[in-house]
């Protein structure tokens, strides 16, 4: 089950055997059914997780019960509340699975092992997170910047496997607008 994560790993550092044996050891499968959560806003995160199967959603839920999501991903991405799971302070946020998932968690003492065996997992780890800053700040700008209809055309081009599994309202929620705004934008195009 972990060799993906192993396979996807292996496409940014070099993993001898050994270092696939003590990933191996630390990863634990966690399965989780539609509308599951993997954390709920309150309480700390203590796993980091890789999507092996299915689809996740990092979302808030504002004081009028209006969810804002932040996060959508699937199979070959991470989902995690990094602030709580550094930390230890609760999260702010829930992560949910938006489909019957299989993932892959990892704690705090099995992040520390495999930094202690392979030294160059902690590279896997700078450059996975470099790349998520990197990420956020281009969707914060496109926020800020672009139109409904200009940020839902990018959002299609960039994750088409995405908007065939997620409900029209799970997107309008992650482009910032509402689904009858998503509506109009769809039948424009």
């Amino acid at each position: 089950m972990v060799e993906s994560l192993i396979e996807d790993i292996s496409k940014t550092i070099h993993l001898s055997e050994t270092d696939k044996d003590c990933i191996r050891k630390q990863f634990k499968v966690k399965h989780l059914r539609k509308k599951q959560y993997f954390l709920q806003e309150g309480n700390v995160a203590f796993h980091s997780a890789y999507i092996n199967k299915g689809c996740l959603r990092s979302f808030t839920v504002d004081k009028n019960g209006t969810e804002h999501i932040s996060q959508i991903g699937i199979e070959g991405w991470w989902a995690a509340d990094m602030y709580s799971f550094l930390t230890g302070e609760p999260s702010s946020s829930n992560i949910d699975a938006i489909e019957d998932s299989e993932l892959l968690i990892l704690d705090k003492v099995g992040r520390e092992a495999i930094f202690d065996e392979v030294p160059q997992f902690e590279r896997f780890m700078r450059i996975l997170l470099e790349k998520n800053m990197v990420a956020n700040q281009h969707r914060l700008n496109s926020m800020m910047s672009h139109t409904a209809e200009e940020r839902y055309v990018t959002f299609i081009k960039k994750y088409p496997k995405i908007v065939q599994r997620v409900p029209q309202h799970m997107i309008a929620s992650y482009l910032g607008i509402t689904p009858e705004t998503l509506s109009r934008v769809r039948k424009q195009l």
